[in-house]
């Protein structure tokens, strides 16, 4: 894992996103906030295979991807006390399992700030 910043923003981010176009607009908005290094996944075994080689700080979860969920990335991400969020287009309505509906979410289209605000404070986003 990469330290955090001087600003409190995690070393390294994760994105879990099956759309080339908004996992890139995260990235750009994520560096803007001084982030060192974003990796991105579009699919859950590739986006295993990062955690397994190398746990991120803090991770972004688009909740459906092509034909499966993230469910499984989510577990993986909890056992190993990582923060993330779930990224949806659905707001309030996406169903989540049942361990992990209590995990924060984040609406797309998504506010920078409410980003930039989940990320400095992934310590209390992991705590819940």
């Amino acid at each position: 894992m990469e330290p955090a910043s001087s600003d409190g923003m995690p070393g390294d981010v994760l994105i879990v996103e099956d759309d080339p176009i908004i996992a890139l607009d995260f990235e750009d908005t994520i560096l803007g906030f001084g982030v060192k290094t974003i990796r991105t996944a579009g699919d859950v075994a590739k986006a295993l295979s990062m955690i397994a080689d190398r746990p991120p700080d803090f991770a972004l979860l688009d909740v459906g991807l092509v034909r499966e969920k993230s469910f499984a990335i989510a577990e993986r991400l909890d056992a190993l006390k990582i923060p993330f969020v779930f990224l949806t287009g659905y707001g309030a309505d996406v169903r989540l399992p049942a361990p992990l509906a209590h995990k924060p979410r984040l609406a797309k289209p998504y506010s920078s700030d409410a980003l930039k605000a989940l990320l400095k404070n992934r310590a209390d986003v992991a705590g819940r």
